[in-house]
Protein backbone atom coordinates (compact mmCIF):
# COMPACT_ATOMS: atom_id res chain seq x y z
CA UNK A 1 0.00 0.00 0.00
CA UNK A 2 0.91 3.42 -0.91
CA UNK A 3 2.01 5.73 2.11
CA UNK A 4 1.88 9.70 2.85
CA UNK A 5 5.14 11.92 1.38
CA UNK A 6 6.31 14.12 3.70
CA UNK A 7 7.89 17.47 3.33
CA UNK A 8 11.40 18.71 5.56
CA UNK A 9 9.89 19.72 8.60
CA UNK A 10 6.84 17.73 9.55
CA UNK A 11 8.20 14.25 9.36
CA UNK A 12 6.57 11.65 12.09
CA UNK A 13 8.79 11.44 14.84
CA UNK A 14 10.77 14.83 14.43
CA UNK A 15 7.41 17.13 15.13
CA UNK A 16 5.61 18.20 18.08
CA UNK A 17 2.38 15.83 17.56
CA UNK A 18 1.44 13.14 15.52
CA UNK A 19 -1.60 11.51 14.37
CA UNK A 20 -3.08 8.80 11.57
CA UNK A 21 -6.09 7.82 11.41
CA UNK A 22 -7.03 5.00 8.21
CA UNK A 23 -10.49 3.44 7.27
CA UNK A 24 -10.97 0.28 4.24
CA UNK A 25 -14.24 0.25 3.31
CA UNK A 26 -16.43 -2.24 0.84
CA UNK A 27 -18.82 -0.48 -1.73
CA UNK A 28 -17.47 2.55 -2.22
CA UNK A 29 -14.48 4.37 -4.27
CA UNK A 30 -11.98 6.74 -4.70
CA UNK A 31 -13.94 9.01 -6.96
CA UNK A 32 -17.12 8.66 -4.93
CA UNK A 33 -14.98 9.91 -2.00
CA UNK A 34 -13.10 12.43 -3.68
CA UNK A 35 -15.18 15.11 -3.95
CA UNK A 36 -16.36 15.37 -0.32
CA UNK A 37 -12.78 15.40 0.51
CA UNK A 38 -11.55 18.38 -1.79
CA UNK A 39 -14.90 20.52 -1.72
CA UNK A 40 -14.46 22.57 1.92
CA UNK A 41 -18.35 23.38 1.81
CA UNK A 42 -19.69 20.24 2.22
CA UNK A 43 -17.26 19.03 5.26
CA UNK A 44 -19.25 21.17 7.65
CA UNK A 45 -22.31 18.84 6.36
CA UNK A 46 -20.77 15.19 7.64
CA UNK A 47 -18.02 16.40 10.25
CA UNK A 48 -18.79 18.37 13.25
CA UNK A 49 -15.49 19.56 13.74
CA UNK A 50 -15.24 21.59 10.64
CA UNK A 51 -16.72 25.23 10.41
CA UNK A 52 -17.44 28.56 8.52
CA UNK A 53 -14.88 26.84 5.24
CA UNK A 54 -13.41 29.24 2.45
CA UNK A 55 -11.24 28.92 -0.79
CA UNK A 56 -9.92 32.16 -1.35
CA UNK A 57 -9.63 34.02 -5.15
CA UNK A 58 -11.03 30.70 -6.70
CA UNK A 59 -14.43 30.49 -8.24
CA UNK A 60 -14.41 26.60 -7.95
CA UNK A 61 -16.12 24.80 -5.01
CA UNK A 62 -13.06 21.91 -5.12
CA UNK A 63 -9.26 22.94 -3.64
CA UNK A 64 -6.72 22.98 -6.12
CA UNK A 65 -3.28 23.23 -6.00
CA UNK A 66 -1.92 25.73 -4.53
CA UNK A 67 -5.23 27.71 -3.05
CA UNK A 68 -5.64 29.05 0.08
CA UNK A 69 -8.17 28.28 2.35
CA UNK A 70 -9.50 28.69 5.92
CA UNK A 71 -11.90 26.69 8.12
CA UNK A 72 -12.29 26.84 12.04
CA UNK A 73 -11.19 22.70 13.72
CA UNK A 74 -10.26 21.83 17.32
CA UNK A 75 -11.14 25.48 18.28
CA UNK A 76 -8.75 26.92 16.26
CA UNK A 77 -9.00 29.05 13.06
CA UNK A 78 -6.62 27.75 10.54
CA UNK A 79 -5.04 29.47 7.66
CA UNK A 80 -4.09 26.82 4.98
CA UNK A 81 -2.69 25.77 1.36
CA UNK A 82 -2.29 23.12 -0.92
CA UNK A 83 0.45 21.69 -1.23
CA UNK A 84 0.03 18.52 -2.96
CA UNK A 85 -2.85 17.36 -5.15
CA UNK A 86 -3.25 14.68 -7.38
CA UNK A 87 -6.45 13.72 -8.31
CA UNK A 88 -7.83 10.62 -8.74
CA UNK A 89 -6.50 8.24 -11.94
CA UNK A 90 -7.40 4.82 -12.34
CA UNK A 91 -4.56 2.57 -11.35
CA UNK A 92 -2.51 4.89 -9.17
CA UNK A 93 -3.78 6.70 -5.36
CA UNK A 94 -5.17 10.43 -4.84
CA UNK A 95 -3.44 12.64 -2.82
CA UNK A 96 -4.17 16.01 -1.07
CA UNK A 97 -2.11 17.80 1.51
CA UNK A 98 -2.23 20.87 3.11
CA UNK A 99 -0.31 23.20 5.03
CA UNK A 100 -2.33 24.55 7.62
CA UNK A 101 -1.33 27.66 10.37
CA UNK A 102 -2.89 29.24 13.76
CA UNK A 103 -1.80 31.36 15.88
CA UNK A 104 1.17 34.05 16.29
CA UNK A 105 4.53 33.68 18.39
CA UNK A 106 4.40 31.50 21.05
CA UNK A 107 0.94 29.85 20.45
CA UNK A 108 1.51 29.42 16.36
CA UNK A 109 0.23 26.02 15.41
CA UNK A 110 2.03 24.56 12.08
CA UNK A 111 0.60 21.66 10.75
CA UNK A 112 0.86 19.54 7.45
CA UNK A 113 -2.65 17.68 7.01
CA UNK A 114 -2.12 15.12 3.77
CA UNK A 115 -4.88 12.25 2.90
CA UNK A 116 -4.16 9.68 0.60
CA UNK A 117 -7.20 7.52 -1.46
CA UNK A 118 -7.00 4.33 -2.58
CA UNK A 119 -9.12 1.89 -4.50
CA UNK A 120 -8.38 -1.97 -3.82
CA UNK A 121 -9.12 -5.08 -5.01
CA UNK A 122 -12.82 -6.94 -4.37
CA UNK A 123 -14.57 -3.10 -4.59
CA UNK A 124 -13.06 -1.35 -1.46
CA UNK A 125 -11.37 1.92 -0.88
CA UNK A 126 -8.45 2.98 1.08
CA UNK A 127 -8.84 6.48 3.35
CA UNK A 128 -5.60 6.98 4.92
CA UNK A 129 -5.30 10.57 7.16
CA UNK A 130 -2.31 11.69 8.70
CA UNK A 131 -1.41 14.87 10.23
CA UNK A 132 2.23 16.40 11.69
CA UNK A 133 2.44 19.55 13.88
CA UNK A 134 5.00 21.97 15.55
CA UNK A 135 4.35 24.02 17.72
CA UNK A 136 2.82 24.70 21.68
CA UNK A 137 -0.42 23.74 21.02
CA UNK A 138 0.99 20.42 19.23
CA UNK A 139 2.59 19.97 22.32
CA UNK A 140 -0.28 20.25 24.36
CA UNK A 141 -2.60 18.34 22.07
CA UNK A 142 -0.05 15.64 22.18
CA UNK A 143 -0.05 15.34 25.65
CA UNK A 144 -4.20 15.37 25.65
CA UNK A 145 -5.77 11.90 26.75
CA UNK A 146 -7.68 10.52 24.50
CA UNK A 147 -6.02 12.48 21.66
CA UNK A 148 -8.59 15.17 20.33
CA UNK A 149 -6.67 14.97 16.80
CA UNK A 150 -7.45 11.45 16.65
CA UNK A 151 -11.14 11.23 17.58
CA UNK A 152 -11.57 14.09 15.41
CA UNK A 153 -9.96 12.68 12.32
CA UNK A 154 -11.78 9.58 13.10
CA UNK A 155 -14.93 11.38 12.79
CA UNK A 156 -13.60 12.51 9.85
CA UNK A 157 -13.47 9.60 8.53
CA UNK A 158 -16.57 7.87 9.58
CA UNK A 159 -18.49 10.89 8.48
CA UNK A 160 -16.87 11.04 4.79
CA UNK A 161 -17.59 7.42 4.26
CA UNK A 162 -21.03 7.60 5.70
CA UNK A 163 -22.17 10.69 3.30
CA UNK A 164 -20.50 8.80 0.66
CA UNK A 165 -22.62 5.94 1.45
CA UNK A 166 -25.78 7.68 1.48
CA UNK A 167 -25.17 9.19 -2.09
CA UNK A 168 -24.42 6.35 -3.84
CA UNK A 169 -27.70 4.56 -2.11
Amino acid sequence: MQSIQWPAGYVPGFTDNFCSNEVIVSGLSVAQIWPLLVSPALWPTYYSNSANPRIYDSQSKELALHDRFYFETFGFPVEAEVVELIAPVPGQPARIAWHGWAGESESRLDVHHAWLLEDLPEGRVRILTQETQNGAPAKELARTVPNPMINGHQQWLDGMVSAALAANQ
